[in-house]
């Protein structure tokens, strides 16, 4: 038996006038996901615990079995251990974000205005060359950068303390002034940081091509070196993780899965859909994986966006690029499977950013068949499938002990 999670992030959504009242996944065309409803058990799954932030770290533990409330350490310690930063134990990790700010003359750093926590989904080259202006001038034997992937970077504080800081997909359109870190040191760099990246030549070129500039950092998701459970040892399972994210491959390093790198994966909407679903496939039949858990980024990224059409896109992109391929290699070779598919958890078009709402799932199992009528959506999912786990982090033992 082969196990396979299909985590489309942020993928859930809230009704919307623009859709007749239908959210996003009630919406798109997803022909493979409402076609495997129909032979699977669908429900709501709570994967935020009550009073914890409603990220995608505590979430996508959550999905892989790990009680975010034992395990969780912060967001940025697990991206670190993508990046192949050895943490200390006295080493804190903040996510150093290059965003987009306001750029109006003569106001202060702190009245200007966040526009975009991504800087237009900026290529992983063009941020290193920003990232390394912004090293050459702040980088001390306290404070250490290191690159990540797009806009999502780290900055490594020696002997540091974990401050509560603002994620900046939470306060777009917001003057930053009320968000900004009180520790003065991090406030300073972050301001600094504009001072240096604004008139950078690369955000010169980036502005003439319509592009957002990269014009600031922004520090947040502090957090000390975590400890995980090796997923083998919790479930006897050899497991991979498929992703363009680091948080979710730091995840898979801290729980010793194989991480699978697939050319052109990037983490925004054009990403290779297909790739993902034949290195999925090729793991689990012919690379000795059990279990394989595959991220999309891209519905989140459009929902922090604000773009419905995007959103729509994305969701369909995943169901006929990625799931269907992916089933039709499975059924193809003749090997049993149960497949979950699930968002890790909403991320509204009306807020733009994350909420802690319950999100639908599906779990598929290639030997059966249940003959319900119901398609995959929160609606349907909410009403038909009448179940409800509640804490998500036992939703994986629903998949694997079937």
């Amino acid at each position: 038996m082969k196990y396979i999670v299909m985590l489309g992030d942020g993928m859930a959504d809230e009704p919307l006038e623009e859709l007749g009242g239908k959210t996003p996944l009630e919406y798109a065309k997803t022909e493979t996901m409402d076609a495997l409803a129909k032979k699977s058990e669908i429900g709501m799954a709570n994967t935020i615990p009550e009073g914890m932030s409603p990220g995608s770290d505590t979430a996508n533990l959550a999905v892989l079995g790990y009680n975010p409330r034992l395990y969780y350490t912060g967001r940025s310690p697990l991206e670190a251990l993508s990046i192949g930063v050895d943490m200390k134990e006295t080493d804190v990790a903040l996510r150093c974000n290059l965003v987009t700010l306001s750029e109006e003359e003569d106001i202060p750093y702190e009245e200007r205005t966040i526009i975009d926590h991504s800087s237009d989904e900026i290529s992983t080259e063009d941020a290193a060359v920003l990232l390394d202006a912004v090293r050459e001038a702040l980088e001390t034997e306290t404070y250490r950068f290191y690159r990540g992937t797009s806009y999502r970077h780290l900055l490594i504080w020696d002997k540091g303390r974990v401050v509560e800081l603002a994620p900046p997909h939470d306060h777009l359109g917001k003057v930053i002034k009320d968000f900004l870190p009180e520790d003065m040191v991090l406030r300073k760099m972050m301001e600094k940081s504009y001072d240096i990246l604004e008139n950078h030549p690369l955000n010169v070129e980036r502005r003439k091509k319509g592009l957002n500039p990269a014009n600031s950092c922004w520090f947040w998701g502090a957090g000390t070196r975590p400890a995980l459970t090796s997923f083998e040892e919790k479930t006897h399972l050899k497991g991979a993780m498929i992703s363009a994210v680091d948080l979710l491959k730091g995840i898979a390093v801290g729980a010793e899965m194989k991480n699978i790198e697939v050319e052109g994966a990037n983490g925004g909407l054009h990403t290779n859909y297909e790739g993902k679903a034949q290195a999925a496939a090729d793991t689990l039949l012919n690379d000795g994986s059990d279990f394989v858990y595959i991220h999309l980024e891209a519905p989140d990224e459009m929902g922090h966006q604000g773009s419905i059409e995007r959103k729509i896109q994305a969701i369909e992109n995943m169901d006929a690029r990625l799931i269907k391929p992916l089933v039709e290699a499975m059924d193809a070779s003749g090997e049993d499977y149960r497949l979950l598919i699930m968002p890790d958890h909403p991320t509204p078009i009306c807020i733009r950013t994350h909420s802690s709402n319950p999100v639908p799932f599906m779990i598929y199992d290639s030997r059966k068949d249940l003959k319900k009528s119901w398609n995959y959506n929160e609606k349907e999912a909410d009403e038909s499938g009448n179940i409800v786990i509640e804490k998500g982090y036992e939703l994986i033992d629903r998949l694997l002990n079937e």
